[in-house]
């Protein structure tokens, strides 16, 4: 366990905890084995590095002239839908439709939840292209034409990053959510906004992601003395 981060080791400890919760409850366990177990300390800032303006830009730039149709739509779904890798790859041409004039595919995200993400005109032409006319199965598929899997996408996202001259240490899918993220909240979209957009259950989730939560410019007590001094 010492090679993982500790957000992961939490979360992998908060399973084990609720799963001996359960076995109490059902009067399967006389009492938690887990009841004393410590979890590490959380940092308040996630340590998933994502991608500068500049450095999606040029991503998705290489993307979209890409002569494979599915690097546009892999990097347009993570980077301007927000989508997990796993909801990215798993999205069928059959889940998307339209809701009240816009069209929308519905994604399968954690627990099996299903939501409805609108589809910007970017993001529309991108998935449009990797579909080109097919009527059912993956919207991403890989070069032997099946669907598209994790492994295959993170190759892809390491193959366009280094043809857009991104040195990364690291690269991987959640960059692109994590840059997703980032970037709405650096745009000055609201937290409460940004949690539905990502789909966070928790607001702090959302919050370890604002890398400008610390300045002093936006602080609510300019925004309270603005508002009162326009009222006298």
């Amino acid at each position: 366990m010492r090679r993982f981060q500790p957000s992961t080791v939490s979360r992998r400890l908060s399973v084990v905890i609720g799963f001996y919760r359960v076995c109490v409850i059902d009067d399967i366990l006389p009492h938690s084995p887990a009841d004393y177990v410590r979890r590490p300390v959380v940092p308040p800032e996630s340590p998933t590095l994502g991608l500068g303006h500049l450095q999606f830009e040029a991503l998705i730039t290489t993307a979209r002239q890409s002569d494979n149709p599915n690097d546009f739509a892999l990097i347009a779904m993570l980077g301007l839908l927000g989508l997990r890798i796993f909801e990215t790859c798993g999205s069928n041409i059959s889940d998307i439709g339209e809701e009240h004039g816009h069209r929308v595919p519905r994604v399968r995200g954690k627990g099996g939840k299903v939501v409805l993400v609108p589809l910007p005109p970017a993001v529309a032409r991108a998935v449009d292209r990797a579909v080109d006319g097919r009527l059912d199965g993956p919207i991403l598929r890989n070069l032997l034409g099946a669907r598209m899997d994790r492994h295959a996408a993170t190759r892809r996202l390491k193959h366009l990053a280094a043809h857009a001259g991104i040195r990364m240490p690291r690269m991987h899918p959640h960059m692109l959510r994590h840059t997703f993220v980032t970037t709405m909240l650096d745009a000055g979209v609201s937290l409460r906004d940004v949690q539905i957009a990502a789909r966070h259950a928790d607001p702090r989730t959302t919050m370890r992601y604002d890398r400008a939560r610390k300045n002093l410019d936006r602080h609510p007590n300019y925004i309270l003395a603005a508002y009162m001094a326009s009222g006298t």
